[in-house]
C-alpha cells in the first residue's frame, strides 16, 4: 500500500495516539480514585469506555483515509500493434460472399478496427502480387478505417509478400529473406498481431516484392519469419470452398477458398484461423479475434473504503456513548 501524503498520515495517527494516551491516563486516574473510595465498577467502566475506543479508532482510520491510500493491482488490457492485411487480388472480386469477398472483408476489417481500444495501434497493408502499406500503425483508428475503405481488387496474390510487408510495418524497417531464402532475425515483437483477410489463393512471388534472393517467397517461409519474431498471424478465410468464377483481365477463372494455406499460416505463428463463408460470419470476426493482453500495474484508490470504515467506527462510538452515558461525549 502507498500513500499520497505520508505527512498527513503521520499527523493523523499522532493525534489518534495522543487521544488514546489521554484516555488511558484519565481511565487510570479514575480507577485509582474509585479504588481509594472502595467502589468496584470495572465492568461498567469498560462498557462505558467502549464508545470512546470506537471513536478513537474511527479517527485513526480517518487519518489513513486523508493520506490518500492506494494499492497497486495488475490490470490486463489489449495493447500493442495490429496490422490489418487485406487481400486485394482479382479473386477477391468473387461474389460467393455477398456483395463480394473484398467488400465483405473490408466491412469486417473496419468493424474490427472500430472495436479496438485506443491502446492498440493499427496499421493497414493491402496486398496482391506484393505488399503495399496503406496506413502506418497509429492510434488514430479513423485513418486505418479510411485506408481500408479505399481498397479495390486487381492483380495476383502473394501471401508471403503480404506477411513480410506487415512485418515491415511492425518493425518500421524493410523485412526480406536472407541469402538463399534463409529466415532472418528481426527481433522479438510479442505485442504485435497480424490479422490477414484473404481467400488463400496464393500465387507466390519470385522475389521482387518480398526481397527474397532465391526461390519463391512462399507463405510458409514468410510465416516462419513471423513465428521467429513472436508475431501471431490470425487468418480470416473469405470465400467458399465450393468457389465461383470471376472475370480477371478478360479471363473467366475459377476461384475457391484455400483453407489449408490459411490454417497453415495461423498454426505456424501461433495464431487462429477464422472461416467466413458468408457475410454474417464475417460480422462476428471483431469479437472472435483475441489480441495480446498486456498486464500493467495501476493504482487503486482506497480512500473511499477507509472513509466508510471510519464513519462506521465513529457512528458506533457515538451510539455506544449515548447508550451508556446519555451524552455524545
Amino acid at each position: 500500500m502507498t500513500f499520497a501524503n505520508p505527512i498527513l498520515l503521520a499527523v493523523g495517527l499522532a493525534v489518534a495516539a495522543a487521544l488514546a494516551c489521554a484516555v488511558v491516563a484519565a481511565t487510570r486516574r479514575r480507577a485509582r480514585a474509585l479504588a481509594s473510595a472502595g467502589v468496584a465498577t470495572a465492568g461498567g467502566r469498560r462498557a462505558r469506555m467502549a464508545g470512546v475506543w470506537f471513536t478513537i479508532g474511527g479517527i485513526a482510520v480517518l487519518a489513513v483515509a486523508t493520506a490518500g491510500p492506494a494499492a497497486t493491482v495488475p490490470v490486463s488490457h489489449a495493447s500493442g500493434t495490429v496490422i490489418i492485411a487485406i487481400d486485394v487480388s482479382g479473386s477477391m472480386a468473387a461474389t460467393d460472399v455477398a456483395p463480394s469477398r473484398l467488400s465483405a472483408a473490408k466491412k469486417a476489417a473496419q468493424a474490427f478496427v472500430n472495436a479496438q481500444p485506443s491502446s492498440v495501434n493499427i496499421g493497414v497493408v493491402a496486398f496482391e502480387q506484393g505488399g503495399l502499406e496503406a496506413a502506418i500503425p497509429t492510434a488514430d483508428h479513423a485513418t486505418a478505417a479510411a485506408a481500408i475503405g479505399r481498397l479495390s481488387p486487381g492483380g495476383g496474390t502473394s501471401l508471403g509478400s503480404a506477411i513480410l510487408a506487415a512485418l515491415s510495418a511492425i518493425t518500421h524497417r524493410a523485412v526480406s529473406l536472407g541469402p538463399n531464402g534463409s529466415v532472418p532475425s528481426i527481433g522479438f515483437w510479442p505485442s504485435a498481431t497480424i490479422v490477414l483477410f484473404s481467400d488463400g489463393q496464393d500465387g507466390g512471388d519470385s522475389g521482387a516484392s518480398g526481397g527474397s534472393s532465391g526461390g519463391d517467397l512462399s507463405a510458409d517461409t514468410a510465416a516462419a519469419v513471423a513465428q521467429k519474431a513472436g508475431v501471431h498471424v490470425d487468418t480470416v478465410g473469405v470465400g467458399t470452398v465450393a468457389g465461383t468464377t470471376v472475370d480477371v483481365e478478360g479471363y473467366h477463372l475459377f476461384t475457391g477458398l484455400d483453407e489449408a494455406t490459411l490454417k497453415s499460416i495461423a498454426q505456424t505463428t501461433g495464431g487462429t484461423y477464422h472461416p467466413a463463408s458468408n457475410a454474417s460470419e464475417l460480422d462476428g470476426i471483431a469479437s472472435s479475434i483475441d489480441l495480446r493482453l498486456t498486464v500493467t500495474n495501476q493504482p487503486l484508490p482506497l480512500a473511499g473504503a477507509f472513509i466508510a470504515f471510519a464513519l462506521a467506527l465513529l457512528a458506533a462510538g457515538a451510539v455506544l456513548t449515548v447508550a451508556r452515558t446519555g451524552r455524545v461525549v
